[in-house]
C-alpha cells in the first residue's frame, strides 16, 4: 500500500511536513513500515480541505499531526494487507 502526502504549496503551509513526520512514527508504532510506503506528492487538488493524503485511490483530507493517528486507524489501517 502507498500513502502519498501532499506537499504542494497549500498543504506545505498547513503543515504537511509535520504530518509526514507523524505518519513515519505511526507506521513504525504499528509495525507496518514494511507493507506501507510513505511518499510525498505534489498537489492532490484538495487545497481548501487541509493536508491531503492519498491511500491507494482514496483521498483523505484534513490531516494534522494531532489527528493523524486517528485518521490512520480509521481510514487507512483497516485496508492494509499483510
Amino acid at each position: 500500500m502507498e500513502l502519498e502526502v501532499c506537499v504542494g504549496s497549500s498543504c506545505h503551509l498547513k503543515g504537511s511536513q509535520d504530518v509526514i513526520a507523524e505518519l513515519q512514527k505511526i507506521l513504525k508504532k504499528y509495525e507496518v513500515e514494511d507493507v506501507v510506503t510513505l511518499k510525498a506528492s505534489f498537489c492532490l487538488g484538495r487545497c481548501a480541505q487541509g493536508v491531503t493524503v492519498r491511500s491507494d485511490d482514496k483521498l483523505i483530507t484534513g490531516f494534522t499531526p494531532e489527528n493523524a493517528e486517528d485518521k490512520f486507524l480509521t481510514e487507512i489501517y483497516p485496508f492494509v494487507t499483510f
